[in-house]
């Protein structure tokens, strides 16, 4: 019998750094994120999201997260996709790291989103989440060019951008939640990144999924060294 990884290679696309590995969730690892988001991600004053997914009841934000990645799952096309993997801390989930992109074999342009939940917060764990997938975005897929957003009161998600080499890319103000809020915009382009690239990040799977990320007959720029494992 064909194993998921050999039908679907996007899930067998993983990346791991001495602290956290960052792979495409199993049943269980989604249950496991499903309650780290029912136990709390962040102040209940407080929304970080232009989608309010964590308003509701436990079961309610719970069944929120199923749903998405049930989503996310179905909607993949190699012409637009989202890779939403789970952040696993010493074989605990703790939270997600999610990327996108539409058309990425022309555009070579990803977006992130990540969180996490509240108590595996201040560990410095979004910093080394963003690393990890900046890695599989650059060294793994040949990217040029990575972007993010977030709102401007979000200090923490601010502080991880700002370290990771993003440089601002303008603002919009958008609604959420019936008020007005002013939505930052961030880019990081390759060179930069490749100033400050770290080679302490594994990659596996990503030769499989090539394909499915958009890339047919396309290797990987020669100016990335990514450390990939087979499997």
């Amino acid at each position: 019998m064909a194993s998921l990884h050999e039908l679907w290679p996007p899930a067998g696309v993983a990346v791991r750094t001495q602290r956290l590995v960052l792979r495409w969730p199993s049943d269980d690892d989604l249950v496991a994120l499903a309650e780290v988001a029912a136990e709390g991600v962040h102040d209940e004053s407080d929304m970080p999201f232009l989608n309010p997914w964590t308003r509701g009841a436990p079961a309610e934000v719970a069944r929120n997260v199923l749903r998405w990645h049930w989503r996310q799952r179905a909607a993949w096309e190699p012409t637009g996709w989202e890779w939403p993997a789970v952040a696993v801390v010493d074989d605990t989930v703790v939270g997600m790291q999610a990327m996108e992109a539409t058309d990425f074999g022309i555009g070579r342009t990803v977006a992130t989103g990540s969180w996490l939940g509240r108590a595996h917060q201040g560990r410095g764990l979004g910093k080394e989440m963003r690393a990890a997938v900046l890695h599989l975005a650059f060294a793994g897929l040949g990217a040029q060019r990575a972007e993010t957003a977030a709102f401007a009161d979000n200090s923490a998600s601010l502080a991880v951008t700002c370290a990771t080499g993003y440089r601002p890319n303008g603002e919009r103000v958008t609604v959420a939640e019936g008020r007005s809020r002013r939505e930052l915009h961030f880019v990081l382009d390759r060179r930069t990144w490749l100033a400050r690239q770290r080679d302490d990040i594994e990659l596996s799977g990503v030769a499989e999924a090539r394909a499915q990320f958009g890339l047919v007959d396309d290797p990987s720029p020669p100016d990335a060294k990514a450390i990939v494992l087979s499997g």
